[in-house]
């Protein structure tokens, strides 16, 4: 047996990182997914009848070796790898996604969980079981496990084409991406650039063996050229290349591909025994139907856009007056806002940094996560950790019981993907009477400290960390029986709600106390630059929120009906946005064509959820604010009905446990300043 499939024997239990190698990979990913296997058979294999718990749970808790094996190889793929691990990762993935449908597409496994489902009425099941009894029987029914045999192959073909439409979609967005630079010559040209963005360009030609300075649409080429460049038709150029992504009479035309993506998810759908593929996807998410979404989204536009044409209307009032601008197009809008933002509230990174050194971020996280739970978190040294970078901690609660595990890696280095994110090495739940507790990472990329400085944070890197370490409360808290049902392994639109509710207590004087103080003279952060802070937040927010519903509703125009009739891909899309426009169409580009968050990532009938998330943690807020953002009662109830439970019950159910009624979206627009 290789380290990696065995029980660890190190302190709590926690990943030897220093004992793996890296050839041991390949051997205990074949050695964790026959010993899954084998599982599997012995659950189908049991003479007796099927039960709950000698299918349903036994499934449960089956395979927990490759699990953990899993966790551990890509949460260090994507924080700590090499050219080996991703030559390891495009080999195992195959394997697992293999094992996976050899469980969903087997007929004795079905028949035995579809034995128990049958009898659910009678099994006098609690809510926890009843969700996991619910979530099994699905994951077979919604992958086509009750289609007859030539279905099931209609299904395993659209899937097929499905796979290769995507790959196609991103294959041509990366080669338009790429295909486009502009290339200057003459220093003009950069008037109104950031030296950074500057310097990056100039590496960029030189790189190239070229004279001047060369800019992409990649962003952060292509926002801060948007933002600050002076020269309005190479702002034009620009805006024009990067929304005509896909939309060119080339080779990476992605119009037919859209199409055919659209058609193939409602077919599909159909297939299954639903009306679009929006019902199919919005049936495991807290929005149930299309017709919730669209009421949702409808009514927010109802509200955002007045504010959004007030503001539309100022900043083009602005840009008249500042440069006689006469008609307002899309490659200006960034570029006025940035200088109106400036104009009212004078305040740049540059002053709030040194307020906000890394470390004392960091113990300000763990001391709001004292005052609402009661955590304490120790940083410990006998650990084994995968980077010397990489901090650890013993979290306990009041009563010093150990609750979690948690690392915190902060820097970026080579080995390490861009972002910030939240990931476990090992789940909790309970077996055999021991309630296993979880280890959980938070992965960030901040400015690493210098000879002469510590490390300081932009405001929106303050943010970043408490949400990651929303995130990450979430699953450090996290207290449920079954592993499927624990931390964040909960619906797509309320994962955000932990996360995003903690960025709140960034914007509090009396949180900000508790860490926001001058890495060299000491002094808390003045009560002005916290109120230009809170100011400056909801600015432009009608736009923002505009912005964003005109995604999600193109999304749900795409999804939740049927696209069969549809021919034109720019006539729909100028159908799709009449509600929501305010700057001039540019006949040259489209949306659809390059909206990579539907067509090829997980967003298809789920842009909403951005904005729904919102939602729900500014009405939660909202009950800490008016009771005190440090109330112990308010919080435990979070706790209780959100942090705790996970997956267990349906989380509209837990929310109105918490709040005592459904979310109101009055909340988020009062904090937009849309109100």
């Amino acid at each position: 047996m290789s380290v990696l499939t065995q029980y660890f024997n190190t302190k709590h239990n926690t990943a030897p990182f220093s004992q793996i190698k890296i050839e041991d990979y390949v051997p205990a990913f074949q050695e964790g997914i026959a010993l899954a296997k084998a599982e599997i058979d012995a659950i189908v294999n049991n003479p007796d009848a099927p039960t709950f718990e000698n299918t349903i749970v036994a499934m449960d808790y089956s395979g927990d070796i490759l699990d953990r094996l899993s966790s551990i190889f890509f949460n260090l793929n994507s924080a700590e790898t090499n050219d080996e691990m991703q030559k390891i990762a495009q080999e195992v993935s195959p394997w697992l996604s293999e094992f996976g449908n050899d469980i969903r597409l087997n007929a004795e496994l079905f028949a035995r969980v579809k034995a128990v489902y049958d009898q659910k009425e009678s099994l006098n099941l609690n809510p926890e079981q009843t969700t996991l009894l619910d979530k099994k029987y699905k994951s077979f029914s919604r992958n086509g496990a009750n289609l007859p045999e030539d279905k099931k192959n209609q299904l395993r073909e659209i899937d097929k084409e499905l796979s290769k439409l995507s790959l196609q979609f991103g294959e041509n967005v990366l080669a338009e991406t790429n295909n486009f630079e502009l290339h200057l010559t003459d220093e003009k040209d950069l008037s109104g650039l950031p030296e950074g963005t500057i310097e990056a360009a100039r590496l960029l030609a030189k790189n190239q063996e070229k004279e001047g300075w060369i800019f992409t649409l990649d962003h952060p080429s292509y926002v801060p050229f948007l933002t600050y460049a002076d020269n309005r038709e190479l702002r034009k150029k620009m805006a024009i290349a990067f929304g005509a992504k896909g939309f060119q009479k080339n080779e990476f035309n992605n119009e037919e591909n859209v199409l055919k993506i659209a058609k193939l998810r409602h077919e599909r759908a159909n297939l299954l025994g639903y009306k679009t593929h929006a019902h199919f996807v919005l049936e495991e998410r807290m929005a149930e139907s299309p017709e919730k979404v669209f009421s949702f989204l409808n009514d927010l536009l109802a509200k955002a856009k007045p504010a959004a044409q007030k503001e539309f209307a100022e900043l083009t009032a602005f840009a008249k007056e500042l440069h006689g601008i006469e008609k307002l197009e899309k490659w200006d809008g960034a570029y006025y806002s940035e200088k109106l933002k400036q104009q009212l509230f004078n305040l740049d990174d540059e002053k709030l940094k040194p307020y906000f050194q890394l470390e004392k971020v960091l113990e300000g996280a763990f001391t709001v996560a004292k005052k609402l739970y009661g955590l304490t978190f120790t940083e410990v040294f006998d650990i084994d950790k995968y980077h010397e970078e990489v901090t650890t901690y013993e979290v306990r609660d009041a009563d010093n019981n150990l609750v979690s595990i948690f690392y915190a890696d902060f820097f970026p280095r080579k080995g390490k993907r861009n972002g910030a994110w939240m990931t476990s090495f090992k789940s909790q739940y309970v077996k055999d009477g021991v309630n296993e507790r979880p280890h959980i990472s938070n992965v960030c990329n901040f400015t690493k400290p210098t000879e002469t400085k510590p490390s300081l944070l932009t405001f929106n890197e303050v943010t970043t960390l408490f949400h990651e370490f929303g995130h990450g409360l979430h699953g450090m808290l996290a207290d449920t029986v079954y592993p499927s049902l624990s931390g964040t392994s909960v619906y797509w639109d309320f994962v955000e709600l932990p996360s995003q509710i903690m960025e709140n207590w960034c914007y509090e004087p009396e949180a900000l106390a508790l860490f926001a103080n001058h890495y060299e003279t000491g002094e808390i952060i003045p009560i002005e630059y916290v109120q230009k802070i809170k100011e400056s937040a909801s600015f432009q927010e009608g736009l923002a929120t505009l912005r964003q519903l005109s995604f999600g509703l193109l999304d749900m125009a795409w999804h939740g009906q049927d696209p069969t009739n549809i021919t034109d891909l720019k006539t729909f899309e100028t159908e799709q946005f009449a509600n929501t426009q305010l700057y001039p169409d540019v006949k040259e580009n489209a949306m659809s064509t390059a909206f990579s968050h539907i067509f090829q990532g997980g967003y298809s009938s789920g842009y909403y959820s951005y904005k729904w998330a919102e939602v729900l943690d500014a009405d939660a807020f909202e009950y800490f604010h008016e009771n005190g953002i440090f109330n112990e009662e308010i919080a435990k109830k979070f706790k209780d009905n959100v942090l705790s439970k996970g997956g267990t019950e349906h989380p509209m159910t837990l929310y109105k446990r918490f709040r005592g009624q459904e979310p109101k979206p009055e909340a988020l627009l009062k904090r937009a300043g849309l109100l």
